[in-house]
């Protein structure tokens, strides 16, 4: 009889897949528990429980992220040439489509006993312990779960390192991911009255059971009594990629040394002509050529300089002085610096690019790039001059001229913090300047000009301008503050608005700029949310809240600012604005915000109208030569 009782117990114990000696009922209420889904079954779906670790991204491949069924998120298009993900978003790489909204069901299996109860958990052994790699994109601070930042009815974004996963204390840092760690433990899940959010890109949206798939990776938020509140899909990447990718170089210097007169040329994929590994290295009157080859994954060249002519990495301190270097070949990158503590200073050089992908001067990572004097021309599409991507840095130049031929292609293309002055800067076929994310281009004293084409641009379907500032969500710019600041110099216009913004917050700075706009009907600001067809947050909620600051400024032409975005402008130290500012209607009719445009105009400025004008206030201590025209308030006062 012994011998029948502990058969059935054990039986009992194979049936339910939990062991004798494991409790059933494990209270988990008012937690957030993490787990891998193994199991799904109507409503039901069964995880095993773990943690997620943070760990640092330096070494790893930000570009395989994907979402926690195991899918990689279309970021962006696919190279036809390479199979790489193909060029950065707007103006140095296609946009990318929206991330996708709905899996694939998953196959059901069988639901235990344990499982009938309404949103009741119960845990049981499972016989070994499993660990999976996981990510999150390192593009910095994300917004809360269910909170996009442009989503509040004040436009504003959530302030620095606040929000990221589910819960708003809980951050995510540029440069960090995370890996899952399971235990011996599963629990079974009845979701038939929680509410299933979903990651999408750095947006959480509102999902449902068929969002959830085996291998999902779940943040569970558990009320009273054990009860289900709240589902959140993560957002993980690959476990296969666990290394950046640099590829080759035909010729390595990684000891402390002058040289001169020397030639270093590649014409093989994935390899570079020259590459400095972490030592301390003067370079004097070299010629540096990469003659062919392309990159097998074009992020890898973008964010890592794989394929670069001559590539600074791994905390190298060079100084080039009186180099050529050129380059022929796609992802083909002049000169590039990666990583943080690498540090390249280069003079009184001439850098010419050809092909596609193929910046002047290249800095990611953190590093910094400070230039003089320098003679750089790129003729590929998705080509600026002055170019920087995932990670940033600094980026120092002095003097010179700076020449873009292709499409996509910026003069200045900014995720990090770029300083110019005494430069010229010009766009031939492309918008002049573009500022990424919590990033800045601060101009002393240069000549800019641009050129965006009105068919053959990435995003010009969106808008024709020549500075664009704006956060792609991609993953590759912090979600933060843009920061421009032009002071004296030229800023020429061939075709297209001044400045657009758009997804973004950002404040301007404007001193003693002259600005020539040669296209007619062209906006001085254009502050409008989009469609979000390239990616760029979600339509109707995209809008952008700028800052703008005038001194001894001249501003001629109209502005725009749409319902769902912001301007705060002051004209200071005798600026003069001729023409019209008005609030316009979202083109996605988005949710109105407060305060669209507050005009300070401060004692000996002018502002001169060109047509009637609609704002939300006005603090005037200057002059308004009304022209015959009236200023509307968002009280209902008009002005005249």
């Amino acid at each position: 009889m012994k011998k029948v009782s502990s058969i059935l117990c054990t039986l009992f114990c194979i049936l339910s897949l939990t062991a004798c000696s494991k409790s059933t009922a494990v209270d988990y209420s008012n937690q957030t528990i993490v787990g891998k889904v193994t199991e799904i079954d109507n409503n039901t779906v069964t995880v095993i429980i773990g943690t997620l670790n943070q760990i640092e991204t330096e070494e790893r491949n930000p570009s395989d992220m994907k979402q926690g069924d195991g899918q990689m998120p279309p970021e962006m298009p696919q190279d036809a040439q390479s199979g790489a993900t193909s060029e950065r978003q707007q103006e140095e790489r296609q946009s990318p489509p929206d991330m996708p909204q709905q899996r694939p069901d998953a196959q059901s299996g069988a639901t235990s006993e344990n499982n009938q109860q309404e949103n009741q958990i119960s845990v049981e052994n499972v016989d070994t312990k499993t660990e999976a790699t996981q990510e999150q994109p390192n593009s910095g601070k994300m917004p809360p779960d269910g909170q996009n930042s442009f989503d509040k009815p004040s436009g504003q974004m959530p302030p620095d390192g606040q929000g990221s996963f589910d819960k708003p204390d809980e951050q995510m840092p540029m440069g960090t991911m995370y890996t899952f760690t399971a235990t011996d433990e599963t629990a079974s899940f009845d979701l038939d009255k929680a509410t299933i959010k979903v990651e999408s890109g750095m947006d959480t949206k509102e999902g449902s059971i068929t969002d959830i798939s085996v291998d999902s990776v779940l943040s569970i938020e558990v009320g009273d009594k054990n009860v289900v509140n709240t589902i959140t899909v993560k957002m993980v990447a690959s476990p296969s990629s666990n290394a950046i990718s640099q590829g080759s170089s035909a010729n390595t210097i990684d000891k402390d040394s002058t040289i001169s007169d020397a030639s270093y040329t590649s014409s093989n994929d994935d390899e570079n002509a020259l590459r400095i590994n972490g030592a301390t290295v003067t370079l004097n009157d070299i010629t540096v050529d990469k003659s062919g080859g392309a990159s097998s994954n074009t992020e890898n060249g973008d964010f890592y300089g794989v394929n670069a002519a001559l590539l600074a990495t791994n905390g190298a301190s060079v100084t080039i002085k009186n180099a050529t270097v050129t380059s022929n070949a796609k992802n083909g990158n002049g000169i590039f610096s990666y990583g943080t503590n690498t540090v390249v200073n280069v003079s009184d050089s001439k850098i010419t690019t050809k092909s596609d992908n193929s910046g002047g001067i290249q800095t990611t990572g953190g590093g910094t790039t400070n230039a003089e004097n320098l003679t750089i021309e790129t003729d590929g599409d998705s080509s600026a001059a002055i170019r920087s991507d995932r990670g940033g840095g600094t980026v120092n130049v002095k003097g010179g001229t700076y020449t873009s031929n292709g499409y996509n292609s910026p003069a200045i293309y900014s995720t990090a913090n770029i300083t110019v002055s005494n430069a010229t800067l010009t766009a031939n076929n492309s918008e002049a300047l573009v500022i990424e994310g919590k990033n800045s281009i601060s101009l002393n004293n240069c000549i800019v000009s641009g050129n965006m084409s009105d068919t053959k641009g990435t995003s010009s379907d969106e808008n024709v301008h020549a500075i664009m500032i704006y956060q792609s969500m991609s993953g590759d710019a912090d979600v933060g503050t843009s920061s421009f600041t032009m002071q004296d110099g030229e800023l020429i216009i061939n075709n297209g608005d001044v400045f657009h913004f758009t997804n973004t917050d950002a404040t301007v700075s404007l001193t003693n700029v002259k600005i020539t706009n040669h296209e007619a009907d062209g906006y001085l600001f254009n502050i409008t949310g989009n469609n979000a067809s390239h990616g760029w947050g979600n339509a109707g909620s995209n809008g952008a809240n700028v800052s703008l600051v005038a001194q001894n400024q001249k501003l001629t032409g109209d502005t725009i600012v749409d319902t769902i975005s912001t301007l705060n402008l002051t004209l200071s130290e005798k600026s003069t604005l001729t023409g019209t500012i008005n609030i316009v209607d979202n083109i996605e009719n988005g949710k109105a915000v407060d305060n669209n445009v507050v005009v300070t105009i401060e004692k000996g400025c002018t502002w001169k109208l060109t047509g009637n004008c609609k704002i939300s206030s006005l603090d005037n201590k200057g002059t308004i030569d009304f022209n015959g025209y009236t200023i509307t308030l968002a009280n209902g006062s008009v002005l005249q």
